[in-house]
C-alpha cells in the first residue's frame, strides 16, 4: 500500500498569560509571525483546520529530539549524569551540588512554552471543526493532542491552567496576562481523560496517513494517564502536590484496573502495530517507522522541510532539529594511532552513521548500571540482546573513508588494525582483572588484553569523559556516498520515536503488580524478555548472527515481579530515550534509585569510580514554572509567588 507523509507547518497557538503567539499561512514553508491576537477565522475553513491539524504533529519536534529536553528527563536520574563538556543546563539537572534547579533554566521551560500554544490550536480546531465540515475522526486528533499535552504538563508541573483566557478548554484569541492554576484532579478529570477517551472513540484503527494517531495511540496514553493518576492518588511516599488539594487513595485501585484493562485491550487488538522480531529491528535506522513505532516526531534529509522549514540551519543545536543524540556521544575522535607510514592519524573519525555521529559529551551514563547489581550487569550482557542494540561498544576504524590510503594502524600490543576493524572496545566488568592499563595508550587511559589488537576499558571505569554511546538514537543518512558524510555535524534526519507498542506490555505489567496480579505481570514482562533473548544481527560486530537465549531470559525472570523490576525492564527497553524521569516520578522512586551514583572523573585517564550524592527533596517531583511565564503576568507579587511551585519560590 502506498503511504503518504505529513509535511509540517506551524499553525497558530497562544500561550496563556502574555507569552507570544504564532500563526502561519497554509504553505509548505514555515512562516512564523508573532501575534498578540489570533484571527479566529483561521479555524473556520477546512484549509485552516487542516493546517492546524498538521501543526499538532509539527509541535512534537520542539521537545522530542531536542537535546535540552532530553537532558531534563534523563540527567539526574539513575541512567544519566552530566559529562565532561556539560554546561550549566546539564549540571543544574543533576542535583549533585554542581548546579541548581531554578525557574530560569531550561529544565523549567522545556514543556511549558511548547505545549500551551499547541493546546490552544487544538481547542480552535475542536470548537470550529464541525462547522467547517471536518470529520469526527480528524477532530479526534485534536482531542488526542490536547489531552497529550496536558498530560505532559501535569506530570511536569503539577496542576496547570485549563483557562487560557476565554474559559476552561476554550479557544483563546488574544493575550491574557492573568492566570489561575487548576488542581491535578481537575486537569485529569476535565481534560486528559475525557479528551483521550473522545479520541479513542472517534479515531480510526489504522492511521489516515503515515504517522498519524489511531485508537491504539489513544489507548497507550490513556493507559499511561490512568496509571500515573492512580500512583498520584495512592501517593505511597507522601510526595506533595501543587496547587494543594485532597486526593482519595481509595480511588487508586480503580484507575490501576483501568490502566490494566486499557493496555490489555490494545495488546489483544493490535491493529496495524506489532512487536518487531528482535530488539535490533526496533531501533536500527534502516527500519525506522516500523510497526512497533506508534508515534514519532518526524524528520527527513530535505533541509528545507525536514527540519521544520527554511531558515533553520543544520547543526544549530536548537529545535526543531533532532540533535539530542549529540548529548550522549563522547568525543571518540580524539583517539590517535601510528599508521603504517609512521604518520599519526585519527583511526576513528567523525562519521554520520548510527554508531558515531557528532560528539558533544554532555550526558554520561552512570557506571552503576553496568556493574554487578545494575540493569546491564554481566549476567544480563551475556544473554540480553538489548545491550548490544542499545550501546556502541566497539569502535571500528574509518580513516579510509576520508581518502587516507594507510593500510593499517598499530593498535594494542603493537598489533595491526586494518580498515573497518575494531580499534577500541568496552568490555564487561568481569574482564577488568585481565586488562593491563599501564603502558598502553596513556593519553586516553585505554588498556590492553593479551592477544587482542583493540584497546579496551572495562565498563566499571566509565567516566564523564568516555563512555558507551547510545546507538539507538544515533544519526543515519543515505547520502554519505561512501564517505564520512558531509552533514556529519548536523541534526539527525531520523524520526524521534515517542510511543512504542512494546510499552503496552510494561504498562500492563506495572498495573498488574499494583493489583496483585503477579502471574499476569510476569507473563507480560516475559513477552519482551523472550524477544530480547533473540538476536539475528550484532550491531557492534556488524555481522549476522543466529542466537536464541530466550529460554535463559525467561528462566532469569524472578518469580515475583516488583515495581523495581519493572523499572529495570523499562530501562533496558527505553534506555536514554526520554522516559526515565517520568517513570521515576510516577512510581515515586526517584530519590530511592538516583540519590547515590558512581562514575570516574572528567579526564581521559581517570578510571577510578567516585561516589556522588544528589539532593532530591520530595517537592522536586514537580518542576518549576518557567520564570518567563511568571514575569509575563500582570498580577501582584503575592499572586506571582503563589503561582510558582513551592520548592522554587525566591
Amino acid at each position: 500500500m502506498k503511504t503518504k507523509s505529513i509535511k509540517y507547518i506551524l499553525a497558530a497557538g497562544l500561550v496563556c498569560c502574555g507569552l507570544s503567539t504564532t500563526m502561519t499561512s497554509c504553505s509548505d514553508i514555515l512562516d512564523e509571525q508573532p501575534r498578540s491576537q489570533f484571527d479566529p477565522t483561521f479555524f473556520t475553513t477546512k484549509t485552516g483546520i487542516e493546517g492546524g491539524l498538521t501543526s499538532l504533529y509539527a509541535h512534537l519536534r520542539y521537545f522530542y529530539g531536542n537535546g535540552y529536553f532530553l537532558n531534563s528527563v534523563e540527567t539526574g536520574t539513575d541512567e544519566y549524569t552530566w559529562a565532561q563538556s556539560a554546561d550549566g543546563n546539564f549540571k543544574d539537572a543533576d542535583l549533585s551540588g554542581v548546579g541548581s534547579m531554578t525557574p530560569s533554566n531550561s529544565i523549567a521551560g522545556s514543556i511549558w512554552g511548547t505545549a500551551f500554544p499547541n493546546i490552544n490550536t487544538a481547542s480552535g480546531i475542536i470548537e470550529n471543526g464541525a462547522e467547517a465540515g471536518i470529520d469526527a475522526s480528524l477532530l479526534a486528533e485534536a482531542y488526542f493532542f490536547r489531552g497529550f499535552d496536558y498530560f505532559l504538563l501535569v506530570q511536569t508541573y503539577g496542576g496547570v491552567p485549563l483557562d487560557l483566557g476565554a474559559g476552561e478548554l476554550k479557544f483563546n484569541t488574544s493575550t491574557v496576562r492573568t492566570s489561575v492554576r487548576n488542581t491535578v484532579p481537575e486537569v485529569y478529570e476535565k481534560c486528559i481523560f475525557p479528551d483521550l477517551e473522545k479520541a479513542l472513540a472517534d479515531l480510526p484503527d489504522n492511521p489516515r496517513m503515515t504517522g498519524t494517531v489511531t485508537k491504539n495511540v489513544a489507548r497507550l496514553y490513556l493507559a499511561k494517564a490512568y496509571l500515573t493518576y492512580a500512583w498520584w492518588l495512592e501517593n505511597p511516599n507522601n510526595i506533595p502536590t501543587y496547587p494543594e488539594c485532597a486526593r482519595d487513595a481509595g480511588q487508586a485501585k480503580s484507575y490501576y484496573q483501568k490502566a490494566f484493562d486499557m493496555a490489555k485491550a490494545a495488546i489483544d487488538n493490535p491493529g496495524p502495530y506489532a512487536l518487531q522480531p528482535t530488539f535490533y529491528d526496533v531501533n536500527v535506522a534502516t527500519n525506522d517507522r516500523n510497526s512497533e513505532i506508534m508515534l514519532y516526531a518526524d524528520h527527513d534529509e530535505d533541509e528545507k522541510f525536514g527540519n521544520g522549514g527554511a531558515g533553520y540551519g543544520w547543526g544549530s543545536g536548537g529545535s526543531p532539529e533532532n540533535f539530542a543524540y549529540w548529548m550522549e556521544t563522547w568525543n571518540y575522535t580524539e583517539m590517535t594511532a601510528k599508521a603504517a607510514s609512521g604518520a599519526v592519524i585519527n583511526p576513528i573519525q567523525r562519521e554520520a552513521v548510527q554508531a558515531l555521529g557528532r560528539p558533544w559529551t554532555r550526558m554520561a551514563p552512570i557506571a552503576d548500571n553496568f556493574m554487578a547489581g545494575g540493569v546491564w550487569e554481566d549476567a544480563v550482557k551475556a544473554i540480553d540482546s538489548r545491550y548490544d542494540a542499545t550501546f556502541t561498544l566497539r569502535y571500528h576504524t574509518n580513516w579510509q573513508k576520508s581518502g587516507n590510503t594507510e593500510p593499517y594502524v598499530f593498535g594494542a600490543n603493537g598489533m595491526q588494525v586494518g580498515p573497518n576493524e575494531v580499534y577500541f572496545s568496552w568490555v564487561p566488568e568481569s574482564e577488568d582483572a585481565n586488562i593491563n592499563y599501564t603502558g598502553a595508550d596513556g593519553k586516553l587511559g585505554f588498556g590492553e588484553m593479551a592477544g587482542r589488537p583493540d584497546f579496551v576499558v572495562a565498563v566499571n571505569h566509565i567516566s564523564r569523559k568516555k563512555y558507551p554511546i547510545n546507538w539507538k538514537i544515533g544519526i543515519y543518512r543515505t547520502d554519505n556516498a561512501g564517505g564520512l558524510g558531509s552533514k556529519v555535524n548536523g541534526g539527525s534526519p531520523r524520526p524521534w520515536n515517542i510511543a512504542k507498542f512494546s510499552e503496552f506490555y510494561l504498562l500492563a505489567a506495572e498495573a498488574a503488580v499494583k493489583l496483585g496480579l503477579n502471574a499476569e505481570a510476569r507473563n507480560y514482562v516475559n513477552v519482551l524478555r523472550a524477544r530480547a533473548g533473540k538476536q539475528t544481527f550484532s550491531q557492534n560486530d556488524n555481522v549476522a548472527v543466529n542466537v536464541d537465549h530466550s529460554a535463559e531470559m525467561l528462566a532469569a525472570t524472578p518469580a515475583t515481579i516488583t515495581i523495581d523490576y519493572i523499572l529495570d525492564e523499562r530501562s533496558r527497553e527505553f534506555w536514554g530515550e526520554g522516559y526515565r524521569w517520568y517513570d521515576l516520578v510516577r512510581t515515586q522512586k526517584w530519590a530511592e534509585r538516583a540519590t547515590t551514583y558512581h562514575i570516574a572523573d572528567v579526564g581521559y585517564t581517570d578510571k577510578d569510580l567516585k561516589e556522588f550524592k544528589r539532593t532530591i527533596p520530595a517537592n522536586y517531583y514537580i518542576r518549576p514554572i518557567p520564570q518567563g511565564q511568571i514575569d509575563g503576568m500582570k498580577m501582584s507579587d503575592e499572586e506571582k509567588t503563589a503561582y510558582q511551585n513551592p520548592a522554587y519560590r525566591n
